[in-house]
């Protein structure tokens, strides 16, 4: 990891790599700002040429959402806006390598979506790669680039969600009327199918929708696959 087994890797190492983890630490009498600081504190030996170490505080509280409770207790925080802190901690000494751990578990809708555009955010805007561990595939889906997917502890699957579907044939739907009858077709090439559909039958195909198959479809098939080979229950993704 970053060129050295995580077993032997000293501090300087370990200040290139950040954790948000599923459970947060409860520091719920630290104002955020002061706790952010604190933190920060442990990397400034460790700034390179390249990387200055930590990162400023006001400039992190307002790349993940929290300028308006730098002065809060974390007691007096949301949900949300724990987790946000929780990712500031994990991010305030520059890592170049992200890990989070299922970190939107007992989100609700909006929040999840909130941490999402935060995540999304920091992959496109800082130089950090982040390794992302989820149950939830729509999750993986929407964020991730490369996809693993895991079974029984080994690798089954890895390539983006696109690369993913395609390499299970018969996986993509085509819906389409015609003369009023509704028709459903799962073909191996779904391009080639509708191209012949419509040379049949021309405009009296109605309604046609084209689905592909989706990662949670892909996941399962792929698990099925494998536990067929070798029968075991445990799944996971990783994206």
């Amino acid at each position: 990891m970053l060129g050295v087994d995580p077993a032997h890797g000293g501090e300087a190492w370990r200040a290139r790599t950040g954790v948000v983890l599923q459970s947060w630490r409860d520091h719920a009498k630290w104002q955020v700002r002061e706790l952010l600081a604190q933190q920060g504190r442990y990397y400034a030996p460790y700034s390179t040429v390249g990387i200055t170490r930590p990162w400023d505080v006001d400039d992190l509280l307002e790349s993940v959402g929290l300028t308006k409770h730098a002065r809060k207790r974390v007691s007096d925080l949301s949900g949300g806006q724990r987790r946000r802190l929780d990712v500031a901690i994990g991010i305030v000494g520059r890592p170049e390598l992200l890990f989070l751990d299922e970190p939107t578990t007992g989100f609700d809708p909006e929040a999840r979506r909130e941490f999402h555009d935060l995540v999304r955010g920091l992959a496109d805007r800082e130089d950090v790669t982040i390794l992302l561990t989820t149950h939830d595939l729509n999750e993986a889906e929407r964020l991730a680039d490369r996809i693993l997917i895991l079974t029984g502890g080994t690798i089954i699957a890895d390539g983006s969600a696109d690369e993913l579907a395609r390499t299970l044939p018969g996986q993509s739907e085509v819906r389409w009327t015609r003369d009023g009858q509704p028709f459903t077709r799962s073909p191996e090439n779904a391009t080639a199918f509708v191209r012949e559909l419509f040379q049949e039958h021309g405009e009296a195909i109605e309604d046609l929708e084209v689905r592909r198959a989706s990662l949670e479809d892909t996941y399962m098939a792929m698990v099925h696959q494998a536990e067929r080979r070798t029968p075991r229950g445990l799944a996971a993704v990783t994206a």
